[in-house]
């Protein structure tokens, strides 16, 4: 079959989709890639895939320019002769779904994470736009050729309450899946509480990550006198209006409060670089940044919210903190400079958790079993 994998950025098809193309195409298919143009976009050639830059703008709403987009969507998907369009995110599951059905595609298949935007705020464009939304997407994503992949027990519930999508074509599977070899422990050593502990938060650099209260509980901590490292491995993302601006972060590196190192390449070699990683996100589908790093076999601090309590359990591996409290996450962190085996007994908790639950190959065996629900022969 011809698969059409669509998403919001070339780099999450590259970062987190591009095992599953992997497997299509050592399975026999044939896949095509699509996003909105970007440097990404090459790198996914170069492995030797149909990669194709979509005329999109994330934060567009701009009725016009949605339009085109749809229509060059129609045609892409016509000429292609698509069997199966699985999109990623709100937008482009609700476009590539539309596109598809109108196309008269026999599968669809879409991925996201929470409700977006329009359903989460409660500004005046957001509750505006709701409604008409809602109906899209229930054109969208339900129906007998359609399922819903959500990656935590708690977006199941709410698109169930949401009364949008028949719960019977819901699939939860748990992210995108991790490289477990790739992603490996490096040697640790029961080191004292006097020698520096790095801590990282890699992410996007989103105010939702809960940067401000990373920011809080690093300057709590160098208040107290503590040696410890604070690092920001990720850049803004100017496609998202909860970005953080440049000139914020950069102030907070003048002001000596953290190590911004911007975009990593190689993030097993961060992780095995550092002694805890932090994410107090306020809500996730499911962090894979989380995942890579407890497949590493580091601690993890993250928030009891939903995505994230998927992947810690509190005091097994890894320490949950209320959302949005700065405070719980610099007692989170200290503990950990405190307290060396427990440090190194929740992250080698982690790792076996990862092995278990998130591997990529248990991932990517799940997804394609949602395919063959809807294409029998693939």
């Amino acid at each position: 079959m011809k698969v059409l994998l669509f998403a919001n950025t070339e780099w999450y098809l590259y970062n987190f989709r591009r095992s599953l193309a992997v497997a299509l195409r050592e399975a026999g298919h044939e896949v095509v890639l699509v996003s909105p143009p970007g440097p990404y976009g090459e790198k996914l050639r170069r492995l030797g895939f149909r990669w194709m830059p979509a005329p999109m703008e994330r934060r567009s709403l701009n009725p016009l320019r949605e339009l085109r987009l749809v229509l060059w969507l129609r045609h892409l998907v016509a000429h292609e002769k698509v069997d199966l369009v699985h999109g990623f995110t709100i937008k482009c599951a609700v476009y590539g779904s539309i596109v598809a059905r109108l196309a008269g595609v026999p599968a669809r298949v879409n991925a996201v994470a929470g409700m977006g935007y329009v359903f989460t705020s409660n500004d005046l464009k957001a509750r505006v736009l709701r409604p008409i939304v809602s109906a899209l997407m229930r054109f969208a994503l339900d129906g007998i050729g359609a399922r819903l992949i959500l990656q935590n027990p708690d977006d199941v519930a709410l698109f169930e309450r949401s009364g949008l999508v028949d719960p019977s074509r819901v699939r939860l599977i748990a992210g995108s899946g991790v490289d477990c070899e790739r992603f490996s422990p490096a040697p640790r050593c029961d080191s004292g509480a006097d020698v520096l502990l790095r801590v990282v938060l890699p992410a996007r650099l989103l105010w939702d990550k809960g940067l401000n209260e990373f920011i809080e509980a690093a300057r709590q901590l160098r208040a107290e006198g503590r040696a410890i490292e604070f690092l920001l491995a990720g850049d803004p993302d100017p496609g998202n209006p909860a970005t953080a601006p440049e000139r914020t972060i950069r102030a907070w590196t003048e002001e000596g409060l953290v190590r911004w190192l911007g975009h990593v390449e190689d993030m097993p070699a961060l992780f095995r670089s550092v002694d805890v990683v932090v994410l107090p996100s306020y809500r996730e589908g499911l962090p894979k940044g989380l995942i890579e790093a407890g497949a590493c076999a580091l601690p993890l601090v993250t928030t009891d919210a939903p995505g994230c309590r998927e992947v810690v359990t509190h005091e097994v591996d890894g320490l949950l903190v209320p959302v949005g409290d700065a405070d719980a996450l610099a007692r989170a962190i200290a503990r950990l400079q405190d307290d060396t085996a427990l440090r190194l007994r929740l992250g080698a908790a982690a790792r076996e958790k990862a092995l278990r639950e998130f591997d990529e190959r248990s991932v990517i065996s799940r997804t394609l079993g949602v395919y063959r629900e809807l294409v029998p022969n693939a």
